[in-house]
């Protein structure tokens, strides 16, 4: 059998794995990447975080990323019925970048995964880990080549960044359900020539359209927008016929989408996900890590999904690189924990979001500006800045906002 001897393998050739491999090669370490499937192939998570920015800045993709020419972000907008809230990134409490893209994220993540190639490291397609045993840090895996044959990659360390394929989780009985309920989502990519009149398109929408339903708006530089409902899967069922159909007839029942996308039509035919939340027992071991929705998947609410995979993959390469180089590391200190203060800042949001304490606060008629300042900067992906209020009691402090807002509404009614 065919065997070749790294230093590091990385599982997945999505932003995630892309971003770990290219710092660790930076690093002058001998890193492969080896991805399932065939690229460019489609995934949602279309809208970047700003914190995403940092990540991709110490991969070095910055330049390449700038003349594609994908389309900035500058904040986000919230819509319910005539409400209108907006959050501009350049007023945020945490330093740090302010703006960030919006990306049909097939071409996104075959960019990097070319621009990590161009730095030299090889990166396989079409090749699918079968099996892999650990001696210690050491590993040997099997994997299957795009011919049928089969080879051995003997690494010091493996990165899983494989996403939603979960290799290691899968190999080794780690998955576990997560505490979020079951969602769903159907969506698909429209023509969007009115985007102009709807002050578009340098941010993301997120429209509030019934308690438990939200829908997403996401601009491209190509001219196409992506659009997608999200809720109780009970909800879709309401609405007869195809898929298209039932995305159609939610389109037209909301004022915003429907004034904006009735007419519109679909460059490709609308898809369903559902079920995506899934976590798992342990984030690492001896000669592997977890990176990006392989150790957790929340809810494409806030995207969320693609700040924790960068972030996560640059975190992950920094210290397999100093281990690697024989320093001691605590990787519950130094990663799981700052992973799941990431991770659990974002899913009180995503909670609050559902139970609708957060669209309280963002719809409220007297935002204080220094509070919007501090929850800007969760929006923006700077959930790990303890030194914001909203992210040090990111899991008390919604509610008990929420509950302030609405005394001051029945005070106020009862005048």
């Amino acid at each position: 059998m065919n065997i070749e001897i790294v230093d590091v393998l990385v599982i997945g050739a999505g932003p995630s794995g892309s971003v770990a491999a290219s710092i660790i090669n930076k690093a002058g370490y001998n890193v492969k990447i080896v991805e399932k499937v065939k690229f460019p192939r489609f995934v949602i998570g279309e809208s970047l975080l700003p914190r995403c920015m940092e990540a991709l800045d110490e991969a070095g993709f910055i330049p390449a990323l700038e003349r594609k020419g994908f389309q900035q972000k500058f904040g986000a907008k919230f819509v319910k019925g005539e409400q209108i809230t907006d959050f501009d990134f350049s007023n945020k409490f945490t330093e740090g970048w302010n703006w960030t893209w919006q990306v049909p994220r097939a071409d996104f993540d075959q960019l990097l995964a070319e621009e990590v190639a161009r730095m030299g490291v090889p990166v396989e397609f079409e090749t699918e880990v079968t099996g892999i045993t650990f001696h210690g840090t050491d590993s040997v895996t099997t994997v299957t080549t795009p011919d049928g044959g089969s080879k051995e990659i003997h690494a010091r360390f493996i990165v899983d960044a494989s996403g939603y394929g979960r290799v290691i989780p899968r190999l080794f009985n780690l998955d576990r359900p997560s505490n979020l309920p079951s969602r769903k989502t159907v969506f698909a990519h429209f023509e969007d020539p009115n985007r102009f009149l709807f002050d578009e398109p340098n941010r993301i929408t997120i429209i509030a359209h019934q308690p438990d339903i939200w829908a997403w708006v996401i601009p491209f530089s190509n001219g196409n927008t992506s659009v997608g409902f999200v809720g109780n899967p009970a909800f879709f069922d309401q609405f007869p016929g195809s898929t298209a159909d039932k995305l159609r007839a939610i389109i037209n029942s909301n004022g915003y989408t429907a004034q904006r996308f009735s007419d519109s039509a679909f460059i490709f035919e609308p898809r369903t996900l559902e079920g995506w939340s899934v976590t798992t027992d342990r984030f690492y071991g001896d000669g592997f890590v977890l990176t990006g929705n392989v150790t957790e998947f929340l809810d494409p609410i806030f995207s969320s999904g693609v700040t924790l995979a960068t972030a996560s993959g640059q975190k992950a390469a920094q210290l397999v690189c100093r281990q690697l180089a024989g320093e001691a590391i605590d990787w519950q200190q130094q990663y799981v924990e700052p992973t799941m203060q990431g991770v659990n800042t974002f899913r009180s949001y995503v909670m609050a979001w559902y139970d609708g304490s957060l669209q309280d606060i963002i719809f409220s008629a007297n935002q204080s500006s220094e509070i919007k300042r501090q929850i800007c900067s969760v929006l923006a992906g700077y959930v790990w800045d303890t030194a914001n209020p909203f992210v040090r009691r990111h899991d008390t402090v919604l509610t008990s906002l929420a509950k302030v807002i609405k005394l001051e509404a029945e005070s106020v009614a009862g005048l």
